[in-house]
């Protein structure tokens, strides 16, 4: 693998909560590749504590910030540049929450109150700190802003809830901000649509286990691991991806293109036409039990 991809670039990673999130595996590639950055999470995630070791690790400063307050983001980007040393040139979010999730409450019954929180934590957060930094102008030229996404912006999860909204205005936002500070400092911002990945936020989403099996049965390249999506964070991160920017990237080894794999038919499709309304269909589909 090149060495010092990230050599001399300084950057702020949001959302870093145990060693099984993205973040905290993207912050210890970016430490690898020579980088310097500054980790952020909300007050009640600094709770928890990790996020201190991991900045031990890859000697990083540890600020807390809501990523919902304007103010706090302010304070944030201007902290982060007098400990950094100057403008940022890289910024992950990997921000989502959903509290109509957290509670069980089905996509039909959804607490509206909720529903604003989702947004505004996993989607608008973005675009407040898009706008934030771009008023202070703190990222330098061809710097790169990452935000994770998921499939279920465009294709329906039963289960996934109103993070699938959220997911949709994410990539909106990427498309919408990636032009105007495209045009005005070089400015290039990504989303990376990932495959399930076994971290705390995502394996509270109701029968992750299922889309974690169906989607590695599906993936010609299996599912990205959260040390493959790091990995691919810091390629975003780099010079070798200049002049990609506004677009969704599915880092999912392969099962966005796909319609049906043999694995599946073989191996793990156990369906007996349990789902047929029409009994005398489904024994000409299925065969006579």
């Amino acid at each position: 693998m090149i060495q010092n991809l990230l050599n001399g670039k300084k950057g702020i990673i949001f959302g870093a909560l145990d060693e099984h999130s993205i973040a905290w595996q993207v912050a210890l590639k970016a430490h690898e590749q020579g980088a310097s950055f500054v980790l952020t999470n909300a007050p009640i995630a600094l709770r928890k504590g990790d996020i201190f070791r991991l900045g031990e690790q890859t000697g990083s400063e540890v600020i807390s910030a809501d990523i919902t307050q304007v103010d706090e983001i302010e304070n944030l980007i201007t902290e982060s540049r007098n400990i950094l040393g100057g403008n940022l040139d890289f910024i992950l979010h990997s921000v989502g929450m959903s509290p109509n999730v957290r509670k069980g409450l089905h996509y039909t019954d959804l607490d509206y109150n909720y529903l604003n929180k989702t947004l505004d934590v996993s989607a608008i957060s973005l675009h407040k700190v898009l706008q934030t930094a771009y008023k202070m102008d703190a990222i330098n030229e061809w710097g790169s802003v990452v935000a994770l996404s998921y499939i279920a912006a465009q294709r329906t999860y039963s289960t996934y809830s109103d993070m699938a909204q959220a997911k949709a205005m994410l990539e909106s936002i990427v498309r919408s901000f990636g032009y105007h500070y495209g045009k005005k400092r070089k400015v290039r911002i990504n989303s990376i649509s990932q495959s399930p990945t076994i971290t705390t936020a995502g394996t509270g989403v109701g029968g992750f286990k299922s889309f974690y099996a169906y989607a590695q049965c599906m993936s010609p390249l299996g599912n990205a691991s959260s040390e493959d999506c790091a990995n691919f964070c810091v390629m975003m991160f780099s010079d070798l991806t200049k002049k990609v920017t506004m677009q969704n990237l599915f880092h999912d080894g392969g099962y966005s293109t796909m319609g049906i794999s043999e694995t599946l038919i073989q191996s793990c499709f156990t369906c007996q036409g349990e789902c047929f309304d029409d009994i005398a269909e489904r024994e000409r589909v299925m065969g006579k039990k």
